[in-house]
């Protein structure tokens, strides 16, 4: 440090160097050194300087500008009295020479020594020789630390005064309160010193003339009366409570700093019971409960609701204090700041409160040690903000509210986590009904749950409304209902008459916290259509690698921009969904395009790759290679696939819908594709319909005429599975006549034989019989292997109808013999269940059910569970026959409760078939 250097800033600038003062001059050199000094030793970085010299003024070049100065200032204090380092400028100075820093350094010596509180107060406020920086320009940085400094002294004379009255005597004191009071005529303080002083020197006409004095200043001045302390000393006085020889001290009152709860409170009992569970639940610890959720889900409504019911159970009072964690208009509060006002509540002077936040932490603990009291943290913004501010012993219980997850706090501080989700329907009716009155609510029933809907049963988003409808006594909520539904962005109409009740701009202040990487992130699923979203799509949407991917979805997360509603799978709340769709469409159309065609290309890749695994002996369209774009990783389900289409069902079939809409018509085409083989296992045989037609429209505007052949068939096998059986006649026989124009053998043959199919469920075996003998040939003509097994199983089913079974079973076991030789597996399962019906038919039961259970276990691999139903009715059957009634009552008791699933009529056939068995060997039925 420079030897010698000392700098006083209260009151006109002074600079000193071993006794001998310095001239410092010009005005903005002054105002350079007097912020450097008020950081003695530690760094100022340059733009923080300049903003503090120049404020709104700032020269062109700002940081040489300061470069001239310090230039000049190294040439007056010595070459070594200013550093450069890479954080900022140094002054070289001790931070007890500079009298601003020496005066708080006291202070906060105050606090922790009582003892010598006196004498020190005394020294610290002889520092003062005017108003702070009084000469120097002003700036509005150094205009708040002249404010903190002031406001800091003048707590200080308060204080001394105190000690001074209860170790002087009070007559002494009376002049200088007075003239005090008159110079500060609101400092509250002053004057409570000044009626004790005056009724501890036998004055207490004087000390009731000086109450009134007061109330007319402030009820002239400000509007408000005095507060509680000197109202507390006036009282006394009035009773006569004070002795004579007795120093005022008034006792701090009970804080109840609850702000008052929302009025229109509703639903959250499962909430407000775990809470209260959890706040009774005696310990050794203090009790912290986090509640955590998306904004504008009423996290702050649910805490002051429970808190002002459970306050009672906290008899030394309530703090409360808005941290500001995620605010639209101010920054996050420090933990000193609110300590220094919870310190102040529990009746610890302003001079005796320490300026080093972990010792305000260290004495805020104190003060709560062995008190029943409820600490309310609303809006923190993350752990660090809220630790400081917890208890250290038990009896105590803090509630805090975050968009945050606050994982810190729940690991290491052992806080109860309450995840708040959106209201129930139930409770956001009787929200809404409550804010509109019941009368207009039910007056309009479809309106209001239209409202509810497009407010995605947020309340932030329903208070608006009734808010807007509240304005409008007169309209029809069917009106509001319009105004949500025709707003051309969907947030406009959620707009609030400011910041904290403007939707959009509510989710903003979450939204600024992310990292850019998360930023990104919560933009580009905007373009994603939903319902959720992989963190596998999410990497190939974004072009990141999955483990980038999983930090930046968990970032969001936590702030509840996003929801993880399953392990790895994370969706957005409508509304949020919304405001992610407007961020995504102010980005660049190139990294928009270039996300949208990375994420139909994920999907499209994955689902291809699953399909494959599904059923590699699928007949396949002629376009299925089809391009991967840069970034893109697919997924690789493996053996997984059924599982993974299952997963991703809703999540392609919106992509469909999507890549349709984009013009995307060949990723449309290929999707469906991929969707024909899992949707029929699966039951959603009107799903496959669906699929199929838009695939159609799609093939019919691009203009493929072979793919548009595909395309029928496909769409004549879902009309089919639905029994729409004349349509699926009309498809194939387009299909049928562009297959011969095109010349395409193999879509001939296998369209030939999906004609069979439709003539054998018509009851005509013969007609079926001859498109699978049509079909035969041209198969192996082409080379199709799987194809003419395919045919070999329709004609041995077909033969054995029409009275020949032992050809029957030759032409089956034929085709097994090829299906196990490819490993089509599928159509192996398809052979087994002909053979099964074959067999019966012949009268071999046994070998029927053999064949039956190979069939039903093929199916149970496959996910197909509509073959597996009807595969266990025809177990049933042939158990029946056999006598073993238990056998068959089980398998047709199971595949009631598989076909009612699939809401499918065959489900009516089990039942009847379970119901004839007799009655004394089955049990209760499936109804």
């Amino acid at each position: 440090m420079t030897g010698g250097l000392r700098i006083g800033v209260l009151g006109p600038l002074t600079v000193s160097a071993e006794g001998q003062p310095i001239v410092v001059s010009a005005g903005r050199l002054r105002t350079t050194l007097a912020v450097l000094a008020l950081s003695a030793g530690r760094p100022v970085p340059p733009d923080q300087l300049a903003d503090a010299v120049w404020g709104e003024q700032l020269p062109s070049h700002p940081r040489r500008a300061l470069t001239v100065y310090l230039t000049r200032l190294r040439k007056l204090l010595g070459p070594d009295a200013i550093r450069t380092e890479p954080w900022g400028y140094v002054l070289a100075i001790a931070p007890g020479d500079v009298d601003a820093l020496e005066f708080t350094g006291l202070l906060d010596e105050v606090a922790a020594d009582a003892d010598a509180e006196q004498d020190r107060l005394r020294r610290a406020l002889a520092l003062w020789r005017g108003e702070p920086f009084q000469d120097l320009p002003s700036t509005w940085q150094l205009q708040v630390e002249a404010t903190r400094l002031a406001e800091r002294r003048w707590t200080a004379v308060e204080r001394r005064l105190e000690l001074d009255l209860a170790t002087r005597p009070a007559a002494e004191l009376i002049a200088e309160l007075t003239e005090l009071t008159t110079r500060h005529p609101v400092r509250e303080g002053l004057w409570a010193h000044l009626m004790t002083a005056l009724y501890r020197s036998g004055r207490q006409a004087d000390a009731l003339a000086a109450y009134q004095r007061l109330y007319r200043a402030l009820t002239d001045e400000l509007g408000v009366q005095p507060g509680p302390e000197v109202q507390a000393v006036h009282r006394r006085i009035l009773a006569g409570e004070l002795p004579p020889d007795e120093p005022v001290r008034p006792a701090a009152p009970t804080p109840r700093q609850l702000p008052a709860g929302a009025g229109s409170f509703t639903g959250r009992a499962d909430a407000l019971a775990r809470m209260t569970d959890l706040a009774t639940d005696p310990g050794p610890d203090p009790i912290v409960l986090a509640i955590a959720g998306p904004a504008g889900v009423g996290k702050t409504a649910l805490a002051l609701h429970w808190a002002h019911q459970a306050a009672d159970r906290f008899g030394d009072g309530q703090l409360y204090a808005d941290l500001r964690g995620f605010d639209p208009a101010n920054p996050p509060i420090t933990p000193g700041d609110v300590l220094s006002g919870f310190l102040s509540a529990l009746g610890v002077s302003a001079a005796r409160i320490p300026a080093d936040p972990q010792a305000q932490a260290a004495l805020y603990r104190s003060r709560l040690a062995g008190r029943r009291m409820l600490v309310v943290l609303d809006n923190a913004r993350d752990a660090d903000q809220v630790r400081p501010l917890l208890p250290g012993t038990p009896g105590c219980a803090v509630v805090v509210t975050s968009r945050n997850e606050l994982t810190g706090l729940i690991a290491y501080d052992g806080a109860q986590l309450l995840t708040l989700d959106v209201l129930a329907p139930d409770e956001a009716y009787r929200l809404l009904a409550r804010r509109l009155g019941r009368a207009r609510a039910e007056a309009e029933p479809e309106a209001v749950t239209e409202i509810i809907d497009r407010c995605g049963r947020l309340p932030l988003a329903l208070g608006i409304v009734a808010a807007r409808a509240a304005a409008r006594p007169s309209f029809p909520v069917a009106a509001l209902a319009a105004e949500l539904a025709q707003s051309p962005r969907r947030l406009d109409a959620l707009a609030g008459g400011d910041l904290v009740t403007d939707l959009r701009a509510v989710f903003a202040c979450s939204y600024r916290t992310l990292s850019s990487a998360a930023a990104r992130m919560f933009r580009l699923l905007g373009l994603h259509p939903g319902p959720d979203v992989s963190i596998a799509a999410a990497a190939s949407i974004t072009a990141v690698p999955v483990a980038q991917a999983r930090a930046s979805l968990a970032e969001v997360a936590r702030l509840h921009l996003l929801t993880e509603h399953t392990p790895g799978r994370y969706a957005f709340h409508d509304l949020l969904r919304a405001y992610a769709m407007e961020l995504v469409e102010a980005e660049a159309a190139t990294e928009r395009e270039s996300a949208t065609r990375r994420m139909f290309d994920h999907y499209l890749h994955s689902a291809l790759t699953a399909a494959y695994q599904l059923n590699p002996h699928r007949a396949h369209p002629p376009m299925m290679e089809a391009d991967l774009a840069a970034g893109v990783t697919p997924e690789s389900p493996g053996e997984a696939a059924l599982a993974w289409l299952a997963t991703e069902r809703q999540v392609l079939k919106a992509t469909l819908t999507a890549a349709v809409a984009a013009g995307l018509d060949r990723h449309a085409v290929l999707l469906a594709w991929a969707l024909g083989g899992f949707l029929p296992r699966s039951g959603r045989r009107g799903e496959q319909a669906e699929t199929r037609l838009v695939a159609l429209r799609a093939v019919e505007r691009l203009g493929d005429r072979r793919e548009l052949a595909w395309a029928h068939r496909g769409l004549a096998r879902a009309h089919r599975e639905l029994d729409r059986l004349d349509d699926a006649f009309e498809h194939l026989c387009q299909a049928l006549a562009l297959f011969i124009e095109l010349g395409d053998r193999a879509g001939e043959a296998h369209t030939q034989l999906s004609l069979g199919q439709i003539y054998e469920m018509r009851g005509d075996f013969e007609a079926a019989r001859v498109q699978a003998t049509r079909s035969l040939p041209v198969f192996r003509e082409v080379g199709d292997t799987n194809g003419e097994a395919l045919a070999l199983n329709a004609l041995g089913w077909c033969q054995a109808h029409l009275g020949d079974p032992q050809a029957g079973l030759a032409s089956c076991e034929e085709a097994l013999t090829l299906q196990q030789k490819t490993g089509d597996r599928y159509g192996e399962s398809g052979t087994w269940d002909s053979l099964s019906v074959i067999h019966d038919l012949t009268g071999d039961t046994e070998q029927a059910i053999d064949c039956c259970r190979r069939a039903l276990a093929m199916h149970r691999e496959s996910g197909d569970r509509y073959l597996e139903g009807q595969a266990l009715i025809r177990l049933g059957d042939n158990q029946r026959t056999l006598g073993d009634v238990d056998g068959a009552a089980g398998s047709f008791a199971e595949a009631v409760l598989i076909l009612d699933d699939l809401d499918r009529p065959e489900a009516d056939d089990a039942r009847r078939a379970l119901r004839d068995l007799p009655a004394q060997r089955v049990g209760r039925l499936p109804r």
